[in-house]
């Protein structure tokens, strides 16, 4: 079997799962909003006379079975699916340790920000959408100034790569284009996969290149530095700032749509029988805006590609990172034209290779 055709059987089957997880979730909502289970938790949490605190009650019930029917299917594609295609370097204990502890940050946030939406959907009534969509915003922005250096080293070791020449030729590379990065990092990425990846992270002060082991450790210098100019690219040409706004303005519109379509089929929006309708009304519109969002990253892609190019003078190296990431990472190079459209950031590999050859 050609490495072309496990790609493609390897990304057909992860899409197959995300969107059976996807569409698993949606009836469990619809089944909380319309069977007699939804009532249920909710007199279970009001046995507590307190508005929040019964939130909390209903939310902690609902969740706990949301994570024993999703489980299995968790499992099978995350650890049973990567090792059967020679992708992850976990074992069960360390995929069951990195599972709980995502777990356990994600209840450390979500729990918060949850309370912050309730209060507004509980004070505000039919008009919470417009302050939560204001908190969403901010937060949004605070947690991606904090992530890389609060988030990120949870659950990744990271070393400065000061010393080395890779890291002073990035540095010097960002410098020239006005960008003021915190350090060049390496980050153990092989503890729990083979795959390679490369990123700029943070915002203002704590932006930072990270750079995964298995990049550098199966890279080239100047492929590497491709990659980077690659990110340096979104960064010149606004890309960053011009996704935040997009973003924010299709999650102002959500909301508004949402809240009305909401009230119009709940008597009480503040109750917590409505909340999962909530939900899969807000999951629908994730899914059925997700394409416009797309459509943007997409062209920013080759945008970034060219500038990476152009920056250093040829797009060869930049051309060979992308087909050793798409041999490594089981990335399909030429997808379904309509699946790229609905489901991918990137645009396929073969297309981005062909502009830069």
């Amino acid at each position: 079997m050609s490495q072309q055709t496990v790609s493609k059987e390897y990304q057909r089957l992860k899409l197959a799962l995300s969107l059976g997880s996807t569409f698993v979730g949606w009836i469990y909502l619809f089944v909380l909003w319309k069977s007699p289970l939804g009532p249920r938790l909710v007199e279970l949490a009001t046995d507590i006379d307190h508005p929040f605190t019964s939130f909390l009650i209903f939310l902690l019930l609902a969740g706990l079975i949301a994570q024993l029917y999703s489980l299995p299917l968790s499992f099978y594609s995350r650890y049973v699916v990567e090792h059967r295609y020679g992708l992850s370097n976990q074992t069960l204990g360390r995929w069951v340790w990195e599972q709980f502890k995502g777990s356990l940050v994600g209840l450390v946030i979500g729990i918060p920000v949850l309370l912050v939406f309730y209060f507004f959907l509980y004070y505000y009534g039919p008009n919470w959408w417009l302050p939560v969509a204001l908190f969403v915003f901010g937060f949004s922005i605070i947690l991606g100034r904090l992530a890389p250096v609060l988030l990120f080293p949870l659950f990744y070791k990271f070393e400065a790569l000061d010393e080395s020449q890779l890291a002073l030729r990035i540095q010097q590379l960002c410098e020239g284009e006005g960008l003021a990065v915190s350090g060049v990092f390496r980050f153990n990425l092989s503890k729990n996969t083979k795959k390679a990846n490369a990123a700029f992270t943070g915002l203002g002060k704590s932006k930072r290149v990270l750079l995964a082991d298995t990049l550098l450790d199966n890279f080239s210098d100047d492929e590497i530095t491709a990659v980077v100019g690659h990110e340096l690219g979104h960064f010149k040409l606004r890309h960053i700032w011009q996704g935040m706004a997009l973003g924010t303005a299709i999650t102002f519109v959500g909301f508004y749509l949402v809240s009305r379509l909401h009230n119009g089929l709940i008597d009480d929006v503040t109750s917590l029988a409505g909340l999962p309708l909530l939900a899969l009304l807000l999951g629908l519109y994730a899914f059925i805006s997700g394409p416009i969002g797309n459509v943007f990253s997409r062209r920013h892609e080759f945008e970034a590609d060219t500038y990476s190019a152009q920056l250093l003078d040829q797009g060869t190296d930049l051309a060979n990172a992308l087909e050793k990431l798409a041999d490594m990472n089981l990335g399909d190079r030429e997808p379904h034209p309509l699946v790229e459209f609905l489901f991918h950031s990137h645009p396929s590999i073969s297309r981005r290779v062909e502009r830069l050859k």
